[in-house]
């Protein structure tokens, strides 16, 4: 049998790299992590680059923002084979997105790059407002809260949180896992979870405080916080705790004998998700450039 050459085979596509910054308005979605039959901003990315490139890849976020959270400097990676400027994909994107996401930056990335894994700090914000009566159009990015607060109390329980601790206390676990009790603090939901037996639970915070900022109507309280690393409901059991701490129903330091205690149930309660923004997330090259303000 007289030996025939095969075709040349066509060579795989080269992928590139991608990262982009983004911000979102989370109210309307179901967290950052597509999910079956839900909204959500993975998901929602994830369609776009589909529509203009007709590839899907699943963009990974340097981390999972919950249902309600916001960010106004979240950062994801992916991999493409399109060869399309910059420029005209963070146009495309926007342009094809909701209005609720936008695309604040895209840049090809070196191939060993990871929104999540290549981070090394990330930012976040909690916000409070503290007038009489929360302004429509400010509800659902803050939790109105007008208990009298000791501010001083409030600055020395954040304070305690900088440097390495073990966060297990403040943390929940699977969502599917936790059973939530409404307590009587307003909106604020306690949690019983279950302690994890492998997640790494000791994260290092850079700074942790409180400010007041003035908004429409009344004052802002914004907790911001940067660290390494967080787990999963940890700046909103921090808040919680801490709010606890500012209205007299637990005194700063006790937080101690809660670090000690690695039991979610020993701190406060998870404050809710439309207060918190992710602010920003670092990397070993570089600082995030400010993002977009709301």
């Amino acid at each position: 049998m007289p030996f025939v050459m095969a075709d040349n085979p066509q060579p795989a596509p080269t992928l590139q790299t991608w990262r982009l910054t983004l911000a979102y308005d989370g109210t309307d979605f179901r967290g950052w992590q597509v999910q079956p039959d839900e909204v959500t901003v993975q998901g929602e990315l994830q369609a776009a680059l589909g529509r203009i490139t007709g590839e899907s890849p699943l963009p990974q976020g340097s981390g999972r923002t919950d249902a309600g959270v916001h960010a106004l400097g979240q950062v994801a990676s992916f991999q493409l084979a399109a060869p399309i400027p910059a420029e005209n994909l963070q146009r495309a994107l926007n342009r094809t997105l909701p209005p609720s996401i936008r695309i604040l930056e895209a840049r090809t990335a070196p191939d060993t790059f990871h929104a999540r894994h290549s981070s090394v700090a990330k930012t976040y914000e909690y916000r409070v407002y503290r007038g009489e009566i929360c302004p429509p159009l400010l509800a659902r990015y803050v939790y109105a809260c007008r208990w009298s607060m000791d501010m001083e109390a409030l600055q020395r329980s954040a304070r305690l949180f900088e440097g390495e601790h073990d966060f297990l206390s403040f943390a929940a676990t699977d969502p599917d896992l936790t059973t939530r009790i409404a307590s009587s603090s307003h909106d604020l939901d306690h949690e019983i979870t279950t302690p994890p037996t492998t997640a790494a639970t000791v994260k290092t915070i850079y700074s942790s405080g409180w400010e007041e900022r003035k908004s429409e109507g009344g004052e802002l309280l914004v907790y911001r916080v940067r660290g390494n690393g967080f787990l999963h409901h940890m700046v909103r059991n921090l808040v919680g705790t801490m709010l606890d701490v500012g209205r007299g129903h637990l005194r700063y330091e006790e937080i101690a004998e809660i670090f000690v205690a690695r039991d979610r149930a020993a701190a406060g309660p998870t404050a809710p998700a439309r207060g918190l923004f992710l602010i920003s997330v670092e990397y070993d090259e570089e600082v995030e450039r400010p993002p977009m303000d709301i």
